[in-house]
C-alpha cells in the first residue's frame, strides 16, 4: 500500500522533503497566526498527515564539500508550522521552478486570500507591497486576486489609520466595517481616537459608529458657523493637555459648563488623582501667602477692586499644569 502511494506521489510530481530543509517564504504577507487554530491543524496532521502538499522552489548552494540543496516555501506556511509542531520529519511538496519575487508574493497572497487567512491590515500591506515593489495599478492587483478595483482601493485606505487603530483591527478589537466611519474622521484625529475607544468600550455596531461619525461632522459644521471664542478653545486645549483627555467648554451667557471625558473606571480614578494634585498644588501656593505682610500689600489687603480678583487665562492654565 505504501509503495503504491509513493508511486502515485511520484507520478503527480509530489516529493517528500525533510522539514528542516524548508525555509519560510520571505514575501509571506501573513504575520499573525491563531495559536489555537494552528494547534488544531497540528493535531489533525499528527493523525492524518498533510493532505495538501506544500509548494516550494529548489535552491542549490556550493559548499566546500560539494553542492547543498534547500527549499524555499512558496505556499503552505501554516501547514509547515503545524507539521513542525507535530514533529513530522518530512512533508509532501510540489517543486516549482524558481519564481520571481513578484510571483512569490502573488502566490502567498492569493493562497491566504482564498483561505481568508489574512487579517485586513495584512491584506492591505500586501497590496501596498505589490503596488510599490512591482508598480502595479489597483485594477491589476484586483485582477490577480479575483477582486474589484474598489475592493483594493478601499482595503489600502486602512493604512491611513493610526498604528493604534490598525493594531486593534489586527487583534479583532474592531471589525473592518468599523474602519469606514473611522476614516470619515481622518482630518480630526482627536475625534477619531475618541470614536475608536467608544467602539471598543461600548461595543458599538458599525451603524452606531457611522451615526457617531456623522454627528461629529454636523457638530464641526455648527461650530465653524458659530465661530467659538479662540480664548476658550485655547483653554480647552490646555486643560486637555493637563488632564490627558478631551475637555470641552460650553458657555451660555455668563454661565457654562466644563465636560471632561473618560472611558473606564481606571481613567476616572486617574483623572481624580490629577485634579487632586492640582488642587493640592494650589493650596500650597495659598499657604505661602502667609509669609507676606498683608497689611503692606494692597492686592491682598482687601482694598483691590472686583476686577483685580479676576484670574487671567494664563493664571488659570498654570493651576492645571501637571
Amino acid at each position: 500500500m505504501d509503495n503504491e502511494f509513493a508511486s502515485l506521489k511520484k507520478e503527480n510530481g509530489v516529493f517528500w522533503i525533510e522539514v528542516e530543509k524548508i525555509r519560510s517564504n520571505p514575501f509571506q504577507p501573513r504575520r499573525e497566526f491563531d495559536e489555537k487554530k494552528l494547534a488544531g491543524l497540528s493535531e489533525s496532521i499528527r493523525q492524518y498527515g498533510v493532505l495538501q502538499p506544500l509548494v516550494v522552489s529548489r535552491k542549490e548552494y556550493e559548499t566546500e564539500t560539494g553542492v547543498d540543496v534547500e527549499y524555499e516555501l512558496i505556499a503552505g506556511e501554516r501547514r509547515l508550522m503545524a507539521s513542525k509542531m507535530a514533529s513530522l520529519r518530512q512533508v509532501p511538496v510540489i517543486i516549482r521552478e524558481e519564481p520571481t519575487e513578484q510571483v512569490k508574493l502573488e502566490l502567498a497572497l492569493i493562497e491566504n486570500i482564498q483561505r481568508e487567512d489574512l487579517n485586513p491590515v495584512e491584506r492591505a500591506r500586501a497590496f501596498r507591497q505589490l503596488i510599490d515593489s512591482f508598480k502595479l495599478k489597483h485594477h491589476e492587483v484586483g485582477s490577480k486576486i479575483g477582486k474589484s478595483r474598489e475592493f483594493v482601493t478601499n482595503t489600502l485606505r486602512i493604512l491611513l489609520l493610526p498604528e493604534e487603530i490598525q493594531d486593534g483591527l489586527s487583534k479583532g478589537l474592531i471589525t473592518e466595517g468599523h474602519t469606514r466611519p473611522l476614516l470619515m474622521l481622518i482630518k480630526n484625529p482627536d475625534q477619531q481616537t475618541l470614536l475608536y475607544k467608544e467602539i471598543i468600550y461600548k461595543q458599538m455596531t458599525v451603524r452606531e459608529a457611522e451615526k457617531f461619525s456623522r454627528s461629529i461632522a454636523v457638530s464641526r459644521s455648527r461650530k465653524a458657523e458659530a465661530l467659538p471664542n479662540p480664548e476658550i478653545r485655547l483653554f480647552e486645549e490646555k486643560l486637555s493637555d493637563a488632564l490627558g483627555t478631551r475637555v470641552s467648554i460650553e458657555k451660555n451667557g455668563e454661565k457654562g459648563k466644563i465636560s471632561i471625558e473618560f472611558f473606564s473606571d481606571e481613567e476616572l480614578n486617574a483623572l481624580l488623582n490629577r485634579i487632586h494634585d492640582i488642587c493640592a498644588k494650589k493650596e500650597e501656593n495659598i499657604e505661602s501667602v502667609d509669609e507676606i505682610d498683608i497689611g503692606q500689600n494692597s492686592e491682598l489687603s482687601g482694598e483691590n477692586t472686583p476686577q483685580d480678583n479676576i484670574q487671567t487665562e494664563e493664571d488659570l492654565s498654570e493651576n492645571f499644569t501637571i
